[in-house]
């Protein structure tokens, strides 16, 4: 699958989950769980795969405020996890993790995505893309969203 592609499968599952979420009267902590593992992968994926594979020139102004995104996601992400879904700030949290995210896949898919895809070839997005899916048959054995809690001092370095 192109690299590009399973990103914004997942943007659409991410903000359909947490969308979700939003709306519920009450969260369950395994609906949270779910949620978070999949947010988790898909930094993940990004940060370790997507991102170092674009860089160039004229992507690193984008990364570099996408990983600046994601510790900002992060943050809010490790709050939510110390929290139980029924206390009266989990909710409130939950919008700004929402509202967080749908801006960074905004500004992912309008001005980092068509960068890509004038950077690489289909196969070499097509090849970038087995890579990431490899990665999160990895992530989805164990609960990747522990992995953020060690991760929201700074932004991870761009490669």
């Amino acid at each position: 699958m192109d690299a590009i592609d399973l990103l914004e499968r997942h943007h659409r599952e991410l903000e359909q989950q947490f969308s979700g979420l939003k709306k519920a009267s009450s969260v369950a902590p395994e609906q949270f769980f779910t949620a978070a593992d999949l947010l988790v992968t898909h930094i993940t994926l990004e940060e370790q795969h997507f991102y170092p594979a674009v860089r160039a020139r004229r992507t690193e102004d984008i990364l570099l405020e996408s990983l600046e995104e994601h510790l900002s996601l992060k943050r809010v992400l490790a709050d939510l996890l110390a929290l139980d879904t029924g206390d009266e700030k989990f909710g409130p949290k939950l919008h700004v993790l929402a509202e967080q995210l749908e801006h960074h896949h905004k500004e992912e898919e309008e001005h980092l995505f068509p960068k890509v895809k004038k950077l690489l070839d289909d196969g070499a997005r097509e090849e970038l893309g087995q890579a990431m899916q490899a990665r999160m048959s990895e992530l989805r054995q164990g609960e990747p969203r522990k992995l953020v809690l060690g991760q929201t001092d700074a932004a991870a370095p761009l490669p």
